[in-house]
């Protein structure tokens, strides 16, 4: 069912590796009756070399990254401006906070260059939706959607990651921001737990806001 006006017309799901922002995304895209931008991890060619050595071709595997994700904004702003709703799973400041974590401090001065030159127009979302699980659901999660270039990742990389995320999303002002305890909660497969998000993210139109359902709420 298409969604009306009074509802985000920009809005993107975000959160570490593993916590189901794209289950979400194609959710929401479904119950607006929306356009869909997914970030295409799988077409990254260097991404299962980058799991099994990270330092190898970090800065290949971010700049593909980079270059994919900028084309997406760009086809977004040149898409249909009278589409009531559209939905992302990538910010476009997420490439950087990767960046950050993966990248030596030459390769980020690299990084920083290309960077600078290609998000300058990156429209700014209207809700953004932040997921966040310990990462031992995160793993749990991962294993069950049963990737195989994701095996190797480690709970180091997984704690600095999903530590890197609360940081950015703490001194967070640029939109409207839901941040959900996603650790209970079954969005993928029960309606019910899904139906209480919808109604969160249909409701906020400015400021912070906190989701954190328990299994006695659902």
């Amino acid at each position: 069912m298409r969604n009306d006006l009074t509802h985000p017309g920009y809005i993107v799901v975000e959160g570490p590796i593993g916590v189901g922002k794209t289950t979400l995304a194609r959710k929401l895209a479904d119950s607006f009756g929306s356009d869909l931008l997914l970030e295409g991890a799988d077409q990254n060619p260097f991404l299962t070399r980058f799991y099994q050595d990270q330092k190898s071709v970090a800065l290949q595997t971010q700049l593909f990254f980079l270059f994919q994700r900028a084309g997406q904004i760009q086809s977004l702003r040149q898409s249909d401006m009278f589409q009531p709703v559209r939905i992302a799973d990538f910010i476009m400041e997420k490439d950087r906070l990767f960046a950050e974590l993966t990248l030596d401090q030459e390769e980020f001065k690299l990084y920083e260059q290309v960077y600078e030159h290609l998000v300058l127009d990156a429209p700014t979302p209207d809700l953004v939706v932040y997921l966040q699980a310990p990462v031992e659901v995160l793993r749990k999660r991962i294993a069950e959607r049963g990737r195989a270039y994701e095996r190797n990742l480690g709970n180091d990389y997984l704690n600095k990651l999903s530590e890197s995320y609360m940081r950015f999303f703490h001194n967070y002002v640029e939109s409207p921001l839901l941040i959900v305890n996603a650790t209970e909660i079954d969005f993928a497969n029960n309606e019910k737990d899904y139906a209480l998000l919808l109604d969160q993210v249909r409701k906020i139109k400015s400021g912070r806001h906190y989701f954190n359902p328990t299994s006695l709420d659902i």
